[in-house]
């Protein structure tokens, strides 16, 4: 079985769709009203709340309804009996599979939320910080995050009010979003009112009053709830003749889930054709977020009146007293969007002046990225001024190392390449080492015996002695050590 937006937004819904899907009897003269064939309804699809713990809800709620005990229960709890906690401690009384799949079920929802809380802090930045997440956890009032791993009686009646509580101020923050779409639409206007010449403003104003004198040209919309707007729904929706008109007739005919109440989504259904005289998608004057707010304001108004125990539900009881009240037989007219502007001109002076201060700061965190980004381009110049002079000093080193190696020598045959030899500077009072230093080889016939030499200093070579007129004879010459 669907739980509806209804049920889970108050406990009492949850009794009702836990009430047999009959329809209750009613008397028809068949002659006049044509009853529609029974055919096998498929069961309604979940209905999704717009609450970020939306699938964890109907999780919870999916599992307890297989539990006889909790369903008995449940049938015999008062709405104030509910809404104190005393249906969540029949908790204790449910069945252990029943329980083991609510513990894992919760388990799960605390793993999502760490998550969805890690992936918070990275984005803000948080990377290098330690996550608290039991002090995080502590904004989530739905679930008892001091203990993630069981399903207990606290975390039902969290359960339970924080749905209760949230879907009731659902409503106020959807008016408010809708304010702020007006007013923006509006500053957009004058914005774009101001880069116009005094001609193409005048144009551009003539426009807009025209398409609001389109818009406002609709026929007569019908009081929501009321005898007549009803009718209308019974004849051209449900193809019934109006005087035939029965309120418990109607009632189970637009209760599609049969659970014997009117939810929020079975109500606005009804206000379908009252909207379609006044919004057309393919209009331009027509705004379609405009639509599903007045269809917004429609079922407030309608729960405001018909809702007697506040529960966000009409019983059939509810919708039956209402339909003899003045009210419904003589309602006063309706009056439209464009009868009742969104905001007041103190409240689009208030927001232009937020906006203005917006701007003003993102001008001034634009000025400071900038700054920012120069600073960050002077470095990087430097940077690459630095890195041009380390590359340029590599390649000097480089090319110094080139002209220091010696010579290459080119060796022809079996020639022995010629050592040249540098002498180095000696510093002064040092005399050359003779031991290291060789002459280069004389010819064979040039050599003389250092023996011969030192023993006749007088003698030729043939061995008579040299006579010191003799003109072979070198005075003077100094002899080859």
């Amino acid at each position: 079985m669907s739980w509806t937006k209804g049920f889970i937004t108050s406990c009492l819904v949850l009794a009702s769709l836990l009430y047999s899907s009959e329809a209750v009897p009613i008397s028809v003269d068949k002659t006049k009203v044509k009853i529609p064939e029974e055919t096998v309804q498929q069961p309604p699809q979940s209905v999704d709340t717009g609450l970020h713990y939306d699938r964890y809800l109907r999780e919870v709620i999916d599992f307890l309804e297989k539990d006889q005990h909790f369903r008995e229960k449940l049938h015999n709890t008062d709405m104030e009996d509910i809404k104190q906690g005393k249906l969540a401690k029949e908790l204790d009384f449910v069945s252990h599979h029943v329980r083991t799949k609510l513990d894992e079920l919760k388990r799960q929802e605390v793993s999502r939320l760490r998550t969805l809380i890690k992936a918070k802090q990275d984005i803000e930045g948080g990377n290098d910080m330690a996550v608290d997440h039991q002090a995080l956890l502590k904004q989530f009032e739905y679930l008892n995050h001091m203990n993630p791993h069981t399903f207990e009686v606290e975390d039902l009646d969290r359960l339970i009010k924080s749905a209760t509580n949230d879907l009731e101020n659902f409503d106020k923050e959807r008016h408010e979003e809708f304010k702020r779409y007006e007013m923006m639409k509006e500053h957009e206007r004058r914005e774009h009112l101001k880069t116009l010449d005094e001609e193409g403003r005048k144009k551009e104003e003539e426009h807009y009053e025209e398409m609001r004198k389109k818009h406002a040209d609709h026929p007569k919309v019908n009081h929501p709830g009321s005898q007549d707007q009803l009718k209308e729904v019974w004849e051209e929706a449900d193809g019934l003749d109006p005087e035939d008109f029965d309120p418990k007739t109607f009632f189970n005919l637009h209760d599609t889930n049969g659970d014997g109440f009117f939810d929020e989504q079975e109500l606005e259904a009804l206000f379908t054709k009252e909207l379609e005289k006044i919004y057309d998608p393919t209009n331009e004057e027509d705004d379609m977020v405009e639509m599903e707010e007045e269809r917004l304001r429609m079922r407030e108004h309608v729960m405001n009146e018909v809702d007697a125990n506040k529960d966000r539900l009409v019983s059939l009881d509810e919708f039956l007293i209402a339909t003899k009240k003045k009210e419904f037989l003589e309602p006063d007219s309706w009056e439209t969007l464009e009868q009742n502007q969104a905001y007041t001109e103190e409240e689009m002076r208030e927001f232009e002046e937020h906006l203005a201060r917006q701007e003003e700061d993102l001008n001034l965190k634009s000025a400071d990225l900038q700054k920012q980004r120069e600073e960050l381009e002077k470095q990087q110049e430097q940077l690459n001024a630095q890195k041009i002079e380390l590359q340029q000093a590599v390649e000097h080193m480089e090319r110094l190392k080139k002209t220091e190696q010696p010579p290459e020598v080119h060796v022809e045959g079996n020639a022995v390449p010629e050592v040249v030899l540098h002498e180095q500077a000696l510093p002064p009072g040092h005399q050359p080492d003779s031991s290291n230093h060789q002459e280069p080889p004389a010819a064979q016939n040039d050599i003389v015996p250092q023996e011969l030499t030192q023993e006749h200093p007088n003698q030729s070579q043939d061995g008579q002695p040299m006579s010191q007129n003799d003109p072979n004879s070198v005075h003077g010459a100094p002899q080859v050590p």
